[in-house]
């Protein structure tokens, strides 16, 4: 049986991963039906993908944080104590994760091994290049953006899938967190 892998990802209506300026996390627009949900999402059992960049990124964030600051969410702290692969050519060991394991190689080698062989569903918050990379092979399952009503076009930061292939998105599941936030969910094909 092969195991689900989901690209999890935050974004600006015009699609950035992030934002500079004086934009905070979730461009300050989280309430506690998104960060409820968050938190039931990475309930289920299951293994945490991350390339080096977003593995930095999350341990330098997490570093520097207090128990107080949104970046310890009680969804970030779950989602930090699950299990995950950290897909690397440049990184060396231990990594400062509770269970990560570091994996060197391509990331398309790598995860298709880990779909082929994951007894749980596999997530990736983040790791843009790696995602798309995945998503031009076909391992990408689902796709789960959870958009932010924002525009940050002066400021924006990691654009999404800048780069990417084309794909076909087939829609299955949506919802709304807190009256403006939209998760949607799809089926990504490439488009041929």
């Amino acid at each position: 049986m092969t195991a689900t892998y989901t690209f999890d990802v935050f974004s600006s209506l015009d699609g950035f991963g992030a934002a500079g300026g004086d934009w905070t996390g979730y461009w300050g627009k989280q309430g506690p039906e998104l960060l409820d949900h968050r938190l039931d999402l990475y309930a289920e059992e299951q293994r945490m993908v991350f390339g080096a960049g977003t593995y930095r990124a999350f341990a330098a964030m997490l570093a520097s944080s207090t128990e107080d600051s949104d970046v310890r969410d009680p969804w970030v702290t779950r989602m930090r104590n699950m299990p995950a692969t950290v897909v690397s050519t440049t990184l060396e060991g231990p990594l400062d994760w509770p269970d990560a394991q570091l994996v060197r190689g391509d990331a398309v080698e790598v995860v298709a091994r880990l779909k082929e062989e994951s007894a749980v569903p596999l997530r990736s918050h983040g790791s843009l290049s790696m995602n798309r990379a995945l998503m031009a092979a076909g391992l990408v399952d689902r796709v789960q953006v959870t958009l932010f009503p924002a525009i940050t076009g002066r400021t924006g930061l990691d654009p999404i899938f800048r780069g990417a292939a084309d794909f076909d998105l087939e829609l299955l599941d949506h919802r709304t967190l807190d009256g403006r936030i939209q998760e949607l969910v799809y089926r990504p094909t490439l488009h041929t």
